[in-house]
This record gives structure tokens, sequence and C-alpha cells, in this order.
């Protein structure tokens, strides 16, 4: 599986690891994986058909964000599992994903009930009661969405397109496809310090023996080098046609990937030959060789074929890479690519003649993603489906609108975020009437020493030390006063209404839809508002409308959002509600 794969970084390399501490001796690696989390993914899917081929391994893969399997599935973890208890209880094991548990009695297994287990405490429970600790099914649907479709996704990942190369770089190409990935990473992330090297004709690749050339990349390392933009020193060699060349893009492409070379030979360390690892020719080597000819790697091709040596090379380089002996000395890409250079010959003709009839490169069109693409991949990964925009618009109700809010207040928040209501239905707004009075009892009712002075002004506080005994017998004789529930809540209603009538006649009052109270209800609003009865303007003060008020600024918002994601959008979509396209006229009232 590994031998085509092309890495974006490193590749995926496991090594003896000695026993620390609690942790016992293990096979174990790291991987850098860079820009291209593809790679990751495709390590997780190479750990889970391990533990399946292998049934006595137990395996557990982590990144720099933690346990990222479980960030992939989060939407259906159990409340109990946060980033402080996860250590050491995510693995793989026979090829299924295992979280082990938090004790929830103390008189279980001792072993369950520590906050996080070491890893010998997690084996022996895997050893001996694997089927108990198997991941809720939505938990693995999540994690094996991501790793669906390898090996045959490995091909899907790789795009194939013709490059104008240096003959040096097609034969180091050859032998070692890989190195493509360091040339790409060499100018992505180039610096001015590695393009002192390009200002000058190149040492190493010429632009004078140029042949065209179909490479193999990464969907990610050409999307990398095709976005760049690049203007090469003129005197280096390097000139581009018109962008309208047909050859154009292959011409860049090229050029792009030279600079990539030269920059890596530039830094070489300039080892002897002789210095390069010399491991194909050991023990190891042979029972590596052995092992992919009895799995068929060589598909039947003849030994020595141009086809046999191909996938020899690229065994031979996964092998240097990801098999060979830790104490193998490390060496840069660029020694590799000198090393290649001094031992294979260049048959400039026979590139021209393979270049005369090279296979058609593969569309690139992925790289150009449409918006309503864009919202169906995010809806996708929501697990939702989009709605027909005819029926959304036709089977749409205002009430869910102002419902959704309901519950969503409802709801109680902490310093962790507010949980959403997945359905409006789920609870409602409530008052409790008993509940509210007895607070208010417990504060209006309280003795004079529990008010905090605080709460006081100077001027009150002045008042207060200079009033006469009677005021404060008075006071107390009030204190001792019992006060019903009822008169409470009726003293209260009467302040809120006072409140609401000054209210009613500021900018802040009007700018409220109320309710309507009969056909004639506005016109007694408007006879009454310069007349000097107070009574009729008491009998018709119209409550405001909450659910109008609330839908009609919710829909201000969203509008005001024009189409982009904003808090209204975001907070009614997780709740299930989406809120249809705004179409009406900009002109009309």
């Amino acid at each position: 599986l590994l031998a085509a794969y092309v890495w974006q970084r490193q590749p995926f390399r496991l090594r003896y690891v000695p026993p620390r501490g609690e942790t016992p001796a293990h096979i174990g690696g790291t991987t850098l994986f860079g820009d291209n989390v593809e790679d990751e993914w495709f390590i997780v899917y190479l750990v889970r058909e391990i533990t399946r081929e292998f049934p006595g391994l137990a395996a557990r893969i982590d990144d720099n964000d933690g346990e990222f399997l479980l960030i992939e599935a989060a939407d259906f973890l159990p409340k109990w599992l946060n980033p402080e208890n996860s250590e050491n209880r995510v693995f793989f094991y026979r090829g299924e994903l295992h979280i082990i548990p938090l004790s929830e009695t103390p008189e279980q297994d001792c072993d369950l009930s520590a906050p996080c287990p070491t890893i010998p405490q997690a084996l022996a429970l895997l050893s001996s009661r694997s089927e108990e600790f198997l991941a809720a099914e939505p938990i693995r649907a999540a994690v094996n969405k991501r790793i669906d479709g390898y090996p045959e996704k490995i091909q899907a990942s790789l795009h194939r397109a013709r490059c104008f190369l240096p003959a040096g770089i097609v034969a180091v190409l050859r032998q070692r496809p890989s190195l493509v990935a360091a040339a790409v990473q060499a100018f992505y992330l180039r610096d001015p310090g590695d393009l002192r090297a390009c200002r000058h004709p190149f040492r190493t690749f010429p632009a004078e023996q140029r042949v065209m050339a179909l490479v193999t990349f990464t969907r990610c390392l050409y999307a990398q080098l095709v976005q760049q933009k690049f203007v090469p020193d003129r005197r280096s060699g390097y000139t581009l046609p018109s962008p309208s060349h047909p050859q154009y893009r292959a011409y860049e492409l090229g050029m792009k990937l030279a600079h990539g070379f030269e920059i890596l030979c530039s830094k070489s360390s300039k080892v002897a030959p002789d210095a390069k690892r010399n491991v194909l020719s050991g023990p190891l080597w042979e029972r590596f060789l052995r092992s992919l000819k009895e799995k068929d790697y060589f598909k039947g091709e003849m030994e020595g074929s141009a086809k046999y040596l191909e996938l020899l090379h690229m065994a031979e380089d996964h092998f240097q890479q990801s098999v060979a002996p830790e104490s193998s000395v490390e060496v840069s890409p660029g020694d590799e690519i000198l090393a290649l250079l001094q031992s294979t010959s260049i048959d400039l003709k026979e590139f021209e003649r393979e270049a005369a009839c090279l296979p058609p490169e593969d569309d690139d069109s992925w790289l150009d993603i449409t918006p309503d693409a864009l919202d169906q991949m995010l809806k996708e990964a929501k697990n939702e489906s989009l709605p027909s925009t005819n029926e959304g618009e036709q089977k749409y109700d205002l009430e869910t609108v102002a419902e959704s809010m309901k519950a969503f207040v409802s709801k109680v928040s902490s310093h962790e975020g507010a949980e959403m209501p997945w359905s409006s239905d789920e609870s409602h707004v409530t008052f409790d009437v008993d509940s509210f009075t007895k607070a208010l009892d417990r504060i209006l009712g309280a003795d004079s020493e529990e008010l905090d002075s605080d709460d006081l002004d100077e001027e009150e506080e002045l008042d207060f030390s200079d009033g006469d005994d009677e005021d404060l017998d008075a006071g107390n004789q009030r204190q001792d006063q019992k006060v019903s529930p009822e008169e409470l809540v009726s003293s209260l209603r009467s302040y809120m209404n006072e409140m609401d009538r000054e209210l009613a006649q500021t900018n802040v009052g009007k700018s409220f839809t109320t309710q309507k109270r009969g056909a004639s209800s506005v016109e007694a609003a408007t006879s009454e508002g310069g007349g000097p009865d107070s009574e009729a303007e008491d009998a018709e003060l119209a409550p405001v409308d909450v659910d109008m008020n609330l839908v009609a600024n919710l829909l201000e918002s969203y509008s005001a959002q024009a189409g982009l994601a904003g808090p209204t959008s975001n907070i009614l979509q997780s709740m299930g509600v989406y809120l249809p396209e705004n179409t009406d006229g900009t002109g009309s009232s």
C-alpha cells in the first residue's frame, strides 16, 4: 500500500520503543504530515488495518490537537468524556475503535475508577473485556467515514500533470518519485535566502536541456505548486511563453519544480557518494523484496521490464524511507538528488522519444469549487440535506422562529456555552409565580442590616443618618408588617403599568409592535393621543406583541448578514430552522 504513496512531509514509520516509566515496550512512530491532512487519515486507516491483521495488537493515535479521533466524532461523544480525562482511553483493537469508560460505581474494578488509566491498565481491560468498551455506533461511523475508500482512495488522491523539466529532474523522479514532495515544499516555503541560488544560471539543473514529462503529484502538492504566483529571475534561463500558449501550464509547473530541486541541491551538505546509506544489499532488504513478490506486488511483470523496474524503484524508495534500520545515516533530499545524478545515466534522446507519446494529463477542474458546491460540502459534513427552495418557502412558518428562540433562551448556560435545543417543542418558557414571589419576599423583606451600604449614594446616606427617631420607628414598623404574595404581585403590576404608560409615549415605546384590540383600536389610540382622559388611555394601552417584535428583529438581522454567516442564521440553523432568502425589492415598504 505504501510503495506508490507520495507523502507530503514524512512517511509512516514504525520503530521499536524501549519501556519508559509506566509505558511498556512497544512499536511506535511520529509522522509530520504538514498541510496534507489526508496523510493523517491514511495513517489512521493503516493503524486500524494493522490491528485487524494482527488481533493481539492494540493501538492508540493522536496528534498536536490531542485525541483527534474524538474531535471528529464530537457530536456523538458521551457527556463524561472531555480532553482532561480522555488520555489512554481511545484504542484501535481488532480493527474497531474502543473507548474505556469511567467507573460508574465504586464497587467496580479499581482499574476503571482511575480518572485516566495507565497503559498497562488499559491493555489489561482491552484483553479481558474488550466487547464492553466497543465505541458507540455513531462514533465509529464518524471515524470510519473519514477513512472509507482506502486503499482505492490512494489513486484518487494523485494528480498527473505534464511538466517541462530539465532531463536530470526527469531521471531523478524515475528513481525516486517521492522526491517531488520535497521539491514542492522547498519552492512553496522558500525565503529570500533560498532564492539566492536561483538568481544566476542553475548549476545543477540548467534550463537548456528540458523535456516534457508526466509527473505524479498528490492533489495537495499540485494545488500548492499551481496556486503560487512566481516570476523567475531572467538570469536563471527559465523563461515562460505567453499565457495563451497551449503548453503554458506545463512550462510554468516545470519552472517552479526546477526551482524547488535547485533550492534542495543548494542546501546539500556535499557529502561523498560513498557516505550515502547502502541498505539495499542486506538481509532485511532481501526479506522485504521476497515478501513483495509473495504478495504479488509486481503484478506478474517480467523481471527487468520497464514496469517491473518502475515498481522496484518505488519499493526501494519506500524501503529507504520507512523500513531501513534507524541506525542508517539520514540523508537530506539534496544529498540524495546529487547522489542519484551521479549514479544515473541520462539519455536525452530517449526522454524526447517518450515525450512525443505521453499519456494525457489529469483534469484539474477539482481546483475550482462553486459557492453552491461549497454549501453542499458543508451540509454533508453536518449530515444535513439541502431542502428544496420551493418547499421551504411554502412550508415556512414564522411561529417556529419565535418558538425556537424561546426554547433557546430557556436552556441553562454555563462557562462552557449554551446547549442548543434541537426541537422547538422540547421545552417552553415558563414563569413560576410562587417561586418568583418568594424570591422577592426574601429580598424586599430583608432586615436593614442586610442592605449593602455601597448601593446608597452619599446624599441618601446622609439623609438616613440625619433622620429623626420617628422615621426610624415608622420604618421598623413597616418592616415588621408581613406582606402577602398577592399584595406584592399587585404592587409590582401597578409599577409595571405606570412604566408602560410612561414608555408608551416615548420613541422607545413607539418602536415596538403592539397587539391589536379590535378593529377600532388604531383609531381610538390616535384620537386619545391628545385627550385629557387618562382612564381611556389606560384602557386602550395595548400590550407589546413579543413574538412579532422578536421575529421582526431576527429577520432584520438576517437581512443585514447579506447572505453571509451571522448570529441569527447560526443560532436558528443549529436548531433546525432555515430562513428563506430575502426576495423583497429594496423599495418595498
